[in-house]
């Protein structure tokens, strides 16, 4: 048994759907989420400057003697592999997890990925699943759009202007006719719904934050480091009072502590 806690980030909101699917799995585990709302969205920024981002946002978490460290942002996990896992905190991304359960899935046909400008260009997420799934057609597109609406309150599938983004987005998965999309941003969870009514039910969409938490369990029990008391524990770079009205309607509860404000990193 280990009580530390565990640390995850993310450069917003996206990353809160780890902290609740870690929290589906593992109840009682302590954990402490630093959301980096000032400098969103990491998308946007350039492989040295996420490469800094990463560094510093685990430094952060390390300092809070945290056991175990989760990047919930597929745009760090994608430009910054090396840094995460040879940190000397033990560190894990989203990209392997949620390719592996992506190449699992037994299908035929073209499968979508999305994701933030950075992770595309990256091409990390492609040459992954094009390694798992030979000869598949992976079509691959950028939605920097997303996010800026997720941060803004933009989530539900009745939001016309989320409507109309997902729909000048997806419109290529949609011709391609894709079997399932993987969600490679984890703010992208958050908007399943808008994006399914788009593509139709019958596309399966695989979460990167549902896949890296289940990871991120199965690490902790293999290793004997659960356990805690379930407290949860907010840092953020933004405003304390709008990451508090937005976590507790992507968490499903308003009862957590006053997130607390550290200073803003430069890059």
């Amino acid at each position: 048994m280990d009580k530390r806690p565990v640390g995850i980030f993310d450069s917003g909101f996206g990353g809160l759907t780890a902290v609740k699917a870690l929290r589906a799995l593992l109840p009682d585990e302590d954990i402490i989420y630093f959301a980096d709302s000032a400098r969103v969205p990491y998308g946007a920024k350039t492989p040295a400057q996420l490469r800094r981002i990463a560094k510093q946002d685990m430094d952060l978490l390390s300092s809070c003697g945290v056991k175990a460290i989760l990047a919930a942002c597929g745009t760090v996990s994608s430009n910054t592999a090396d840094i995460i896992e040879s940190y000397p905190v033990p560190a894990m991304g989203v990209i392997k997890s949620v390719v592996k359960a992506m190449g699992n899935l037994p299908l035929s046909g073209a499968v979508g990925v999305i994701a933030t400008e950075a992770s595309i260009k990256s091409g990390v997420y492609q040459r992954q699943l094009g390694a798992l799934c030979p000869g598949r057609e992976i079509i691959a597109v950028p939605c920097p759009a997303f996010v800026p609406l997720i941060e803004s309150g933009h989530v539900s599938p009745d939001d016309e202007e989320l409507k109309a983004a997902v729909r000048d987005a997806l419109k290529p998965m949609k011709e391609g006719k894709i079997q399932a999309l993987l969600l490679g941003c984890t703010h992208f969870g958050i908007i399943s719904e808008a994006i399914s009514a788009y593509l139709g039910e019958d596309v399966i969409l695989v979460s990167a934050a549902d896949c890296a938490a289940k990871e991120m369990a199965s690490y902790l029990e293999k290793n004997s480091l659960t356990g805690g008391g379930g407290s949860l524990r907010f840092l953020t770079s933004g405003s304390a009072e709008d990451f508090s009205a937005s976590a507790a309607k992507f968490l499903g509860t308003s009862e957590f502590p006053c997130p607390e404000h550290v200073p803003v990193m430069e890059v």
